[in-house]
């Protein structure tokens, strides 16, 4: 069931910082699970720690799960009555969840201003299809690193082949109405970049490629990382569509249009959007993101920034009273901005 309409007392908590990220487009980003069925060597896992490292030591292990169904549902709502619209389901992979289901099928619908993605790699999609096809589910975003079987091995480390990957592509359009794709730049797939590309076009899918973003568990690879110079290069010779957005929330990026499909770029020399809390960070040196989204673990934490875990906000005593919730993650969100945390 959705959890219950609830009411935020204006008096006492300062929602500016919260109300203006809200503003920015800023993401409330929702893990189900850190446990994923591939294991993409680059993988951030929302900060948790991530497959690839788990399956190397198995003494690393994630987060034990903290939040059920009704908890999510319940932080879900009173962030969302607190003024973050656009959800984002990520793992892991989401699907692999037994939580994924309850969760989906219990939101609320979202609202004329707001809005709910799921983010996968897209393997699991033709299994989960039918109850999918029910969420209010706006939008669904495939993970596509990769385009053969061979760079998905190097990349993710799986027998689990291409096909499966496409076949959700197309099981997620023939099920949703916004269906988009993404692409971490590296070296592992560079050569197959621009049939990525074509396969997007050829489709009416807008893709969004990213440069890799450095953190303790990647950089025994960062030498794999590759910026988006040859991309950009490439999509000026298919389009002079071109424009910068800087939303104030995250990095710039650029965006090109192509026969009216949208294609991202996101780049690290657009800049980063930073806060208060940002000026004495000691990883500052290396982010390349900024402050964009809040973060929601399967622990019951809230964290606003992928680097720094220490800055993580436990809040699994306040499910039961999702007013104070929200104020807290409101207060949060403040000292983060003002660099007082």
């Amino acid at each position: 069931m959705p959890a219950p309409p609830i009411s935020l007392p204006a008096s006492g908590v300062d929602w500016t910082a919260l109300h203006n990220f809200a503003v920015l487009r800023g993401q409330l980003r929702v893990s189900f699970t850190p446990r994923c069925n591939i294991a993409c060597w680059f993988c951030h896992n929302e900060g948790d720690v991530p497959p690839p490292l788990t399956r190397q030591d198995r003494s690393q292990q994630p987060r034990e799960r903290q939040l059920d169904a009704d908890s999510y549902l319940a932080v879900i709502g009173s962030l969302m009555v607190a003024g973050l619209k656009r959800v984002y389901f990520t793992g892991g992979e989401p699907l692999t969840s037994p939580i994924a289901r309850p969760v989906l099928e219990g939101l609320a619908e979202p609202g004329l201003d707001a809005s709910y993605t799921l983010i996968t790699n897209g393997t699991r999609i033709r299994t989960h299809r039918s109850w999918l096809a029910r969420t209010h589910l706006d939008k669904v975003k495939v993970s596509l690193h990769y385009f053969s079987d061979a760079s998905l091995r190097a990349i993710a480390g799986t027998r689990i082949g291409i096909g499966t990957v496409l076949d959700g592509i197309e099981v997620a359009r023939e099920t949703f109405e916004r269906v988009e794709l993404n692409t971490l730049l590296q070296r592992e797939n560079a050569h197959e970049v621009r049939q990525i590309l074509d396969f997007a076009l050829e489709r009416r899918l807008p893709v969004q490629f990213i440069e890799l973003v450095g953190t303790d568990f990647n950089e025994g690879r960062a030498n794999s990382a590759v910026p988006a110079d040859e991309i950009i290069a490439h999509l000026r010779t298919l389009t002079s569509d071109e424009h910068i957005e800087v939303a104030g929330v995250g990095q710039g990026r650029r965006v090109f249009r192509i026969d009216g499909i949208e294609i991202d770029v996101i780049h690290r020399d657009l800049g980063r959007h930073h806060v208060g809390q940002c000026g004495t960070c000691p990883v500052r040196a290396r982010c390349v993101e900024g402050f964009w989204a809040l973060r929601v673990d399967h622990g019951g934490g809230i964290q606003p920034c992928l680097l720094r875990d220490d800055l993580r906000a436990d809040v699994n005593d306040l499910i039961a009273d999702p007013a104070r919730l929200a104020q807290t993650v409101a207060g949060h969100v403040a000292a983060f901005t003002e660099g007082t945390l």
